[in-house]
């Protein structure tokens, strides 16, 4: 890996432009912390504290890599589920018509069950029990296994299933399988403690969204969801990679994550590993000198993952790049840029 200090100068001049609040970086190799920075401030209100290593960042879809994914595969590694598991196995109440009874745990892993992408449960002010009833009925915009299609759906049926298999909710399930087992102590479902938190959005009420959920649907549920509201620092996640690329099967066993880091759906329109975008995916901004086994995944708050199991490099960047509004084209290139600037070395 390079010298940190180019994609610490990123981000410092990001903060500079008025581009983001705030920042911490992580990277490392292996179980090596190489770099842990961090810049700028919470957010831009009276109560803005500078972002420290410890500030807690909303993950919005990290929630799917960081929480739903290793769940899964946990179910997995049991033998509660199988990636040809049918949905409707799982959940009787899944709706089957128009072809949906297809769909399996591994389309919904890759993107590629034909669910929507998403749907506005979030401004409709629908009890949570409406909305999970309706999940399950959802009509497919594709058949099952006929495209790539980035689904908060999709993860929303698929959180239904783990919970329905394993008889538990998803903050216990990330408490048995994540943060217990790898001691990520400030990783967890929001709401967090505001005084830690970096600001999203500002409401329409004036008021900063200051750690409770940023993403409307999973606000509308009120509680766990499986595809965005869980918090973390950036210092639970450089030991939640560093799991990702570690030789053992003390965690999830190798061939697992090695399962989880394969590019599934190359035959398609896109690429995509079980949860993770792989190499040259519609979401993939690794840059070009990252190798083609590499993943990647973002959060739309401004958060992201990066790892290369080949080499053990990965690359934590928690930003709160919403906080100054939605769809101002800056994060991507951004991001773009830090991971070039850490990229593995050439083998």
């Amino acid at each position: 890996m390079s010298p940190p200090g180019a994609a610490i100068d990123l981000l410092e001049r990001a903060v500079a432009a008025g581009e983001l609040p705030g920042w911490v970086l992580a990277a490392g190799h292996g179980d090596e912390l190489v770099v842990l920075e961090a810049g700028g401030l919470s957010d831009t209100g009276a109560a803005a504290r500078p972002v420290t290593h410890d500030t807690l960042f909303d993950l919005a879809s990290l929630t799917k890599v960081v929480a739903t994914l290793p769940i899964a595969l946990a179910l997995l590694r049991d033998g509660a589920v199988r990636l040809d598991s049918r949905v409707v196995e799982h959940l009787p109440a899944f709706d089957t018509s128009e072809g949906k009874a297809a769909i399996t745990v591994e389309h919904l892993l890759t993107h590629t069950s034909g669910l929507p992408a998403t749907r506005p449960y979030g401004t409709q002010r629908l009890p949570a029990a409406t909305i999970r009833e309706r999940l399950l009925a959802e009509p497919l915009e594709a058949p099952p296994g006929s495209r790539v299609s980035y689904s908060d759906i999709g993860f929303l049926v698929l959180g239904r299933l783990v919970e329905q298999v394993a008889g538990a909710t998803l903050d216990s399930l990330l408490a048995d399988h994540v943060t217990g087992p790898l001691a990520l102590a400030a990783t967890e479902y929001g709401p967090v403690d505001p005084r830690r938190a970096a600001a999203t959005e500002r409401r329409p009420d004036g008021t900063i969204c200051r750690g409770s959920v940023h993403d409307e649907i999973a606000a509308q549920l009120g509680g766990p969801a499986a595809h965005a509201g869980v918090f973390a620092t950036a210092g639970d996640l450089a030991s939640y990679l560093a799991a990702w690329v570690s030789t053992g099967d003390a965690w999830l066993p190798a061939e697992l994550r090695a399962l989880a880091t394969r590019d599934h759906t190359s035959h398609l329109d896109g690429h995509r590993g079980l949860g993770w975008a792989a190499r040259h995916d519609a979401y993939d901004q690794l840059g070009e000198d990252w190798p083609p086994g590499a993943v990647f995944h973002s959060g739309f708050t401004g958060t992201s993952l990066a790892l290369d199991p080949d080499s053990g490099r990965w690359v934590v960047l928690l930003t709160n790049d919403v906080h100054f509004g939605r769809g101002r084209g800056t994060i991507n290139p951004l991001r773009r840029a830090v991971h070039t600037a850490l990229a593995p070395a050439p083998r």
